[in-house]
Parts: structure tokens; C-alpha cells; sequence
């Protein structure tokens, strides 16, 4: 009776450290099997590296993140709308940084009327423009850029989708909004 217990002990034993080493050369493994996937990488602005890659925070990209994603839309573009109450029309608007933080910019001459700045976000390649009163029209809307480089600051192109309404009279002018109720055409934005 005694060999029996002292060999099912042994046995438990055993296989406790068996189940204990591999648990221990396992832990710490990314995926590829290699505890060193991480160690040569720097990400930048707060960014995590999870299996050799970086997880950027809001507002940040590239490999390391090492780009700020509203970098793209900065500068000045070239405006060419039709709304559904304004006549075709070209003009110059700019893009500019804000202070809240890494993804908020600010818009300057949109609709070609407003001279206060617009607040807005930019998202991966959207840029959202929230509902705010401005000059006696409210405005709101979004925009999707065009560009395979997310360093590129030339030669992109910016699809713009906003509404203008006049606070006094209600009139709603719409590019693109609302095209499926209006039959409206988004603003392209170029540079």
C-alpha cells in the first residue's frame, strides 16, 4: 500500500512540474514565439507595442507612431461646390492645428462665408465637422480623404459633406449631406 501512494505522489509531483514548465517557457511569448519582438521597437507619442507592433493612441500613426494623423489635412486646399441654394462656386480654405490635442483642427473660410474659425476631428481619413452656430447659420458635416500616402501633404483630395443652415430663415444649403433626400453633390476639396 505504501509503494502505491509514494508512487502516486511521485506521479502527481512529476506532472505538476512538467505542467509548470511549460507553463513558465510560455508565458511572456508573443505569438511568433519570440520574447524580443518588442524590444527594438520605440513607439512614439504613447503608443503600446503589442507582438511587434505599434498600437497608436487616438490622433497618431504610422509604424511608430510617429505621424500625427491630422497632418494631412493641414494646409491649403481649393474649394469647388454647388449647393442646393449657392451657385457653383471656387474658393480657398485652410486647415490649420488646434490646441485641444492631437486629432482637433480648425477650418478657416469654409462655405466661403464664415470668418470665425470651425472646430473639427479628424479620424483615420474622415474629418468630422460637429454641429455648432457660427455667424447666424448653424453647420455640420464630415469629409473623406483621397491619398495612398499617409504622409502625403500634396496632390490630395478631400470629399466634403455639410450642410449650412441658416438660423434665421431655416434655408438649408447641402453638399452632399443629405444627398439621397436632396439630390445634392459632396464639396471637393483639392490641393
Amino acid at each position: 500500500m505504501k509503494f502505491t501512494t509514494r508512487a502516486l505522489y511521485i506521479s502527481i509531483f512529476t506532472s505538476l512540474t512538467a505542467f509548470s514548465a511549460v507553463l513558465y517557457t510560455s508565458c511572456g511569448k508573443t505569438p511568433s514565439g519570440n520574447d524580443n519582438d518588442c524590444q527594438a521597437i520605440a513607439c512614439a507619442h504613447g503608443g503600446n507595442c503589442t507582438n511587434g507592433k505599434c498600437v497608436c493612441p487616438s490622433g497618431y500613426e504610422g509604424n511608430n507612431c510617429e505621424i500625427t494623423t491630422r497632418a494631412r489635412y493641414l494646409g491649403g486646399w481649393k474649394v469647388a461646390e454647388k449647393g442646393t441654394t449657392t451657385p457653383a462656386r471656387e474658393y480657398q480654405v485652410a486647415i490649420e492645428t488646434s490646441n485641444i490635442d492631437a486629432y482637433h483642427v480648425t477650418l478657416k473660410n469654409v462655405y466661403n462665408y464664415f470668418k470665425a474659425p470651425i472646430s473639427a476631428y479628424v479620424i483615420k481619413d474622415t474629418i468630422f465637422i460637429p454641429n455648432q452656430q457660427l455667424e447666424g447659420k448653424v453647420i455640420f458635416g464630415r469629409g473623406y480623404i483621397h491619398t495612398t500616402n499617409i504622409n502625403a501633404t500634396e496632390n490630395n483630395t478631400l470629399t466634403m459633406l455639410y450642410e449650412v443652415i441658416d438660423s434665421a430663415t431655416q434655408v438649408v444649403d447641402d453638399f452632399g449631406y443629405y444627398s439621397d433626400l436632396d439630390g445634392s453633390t459632396p464639396s471637393e476639396w483639392t490641393r
